[in-house]
């Protein structure tokens, strides 16, 4: 690719691709900002939005490793005493 000159370029779907990217990339931007709109007003609910964070993160998880991750944690947290 990096060999590849001018001519070997297709200019027209080069652009499309990247007007597709640059799309994109706003769209990824107005939802990121409304995310942090709907973190705002469970902040303002009385919601802990680093706690929400983690709970997303969970559900997204495999049931087994969750658990695995849970064990973990333990193990380090006893190998610390902090239990």
């Amino acid at each position: 690719m990096a060999n590849e000159t001018v001519d070997d370029i297709e200019g027209e779907q080069l652009r499309q691709l990247i007007e597709r990217i640059e799309r994109l990339e706003e769209e990824k931007s107005v939802l990121a900002e409304h995310v942090r709109e709907v973190y705002a007003e469970a902040k303002s609910g009385g919601f802990d939005p680093k706690i929400i964070r983690k709970v997303i993160r969970l559900r997204k998880m495999d049931p087994r490793d969750i658990d695995e991750e849970e064990t973990l944690i333990q193990v380090y947290m006893q190998a610390l005493g902090m239990e």
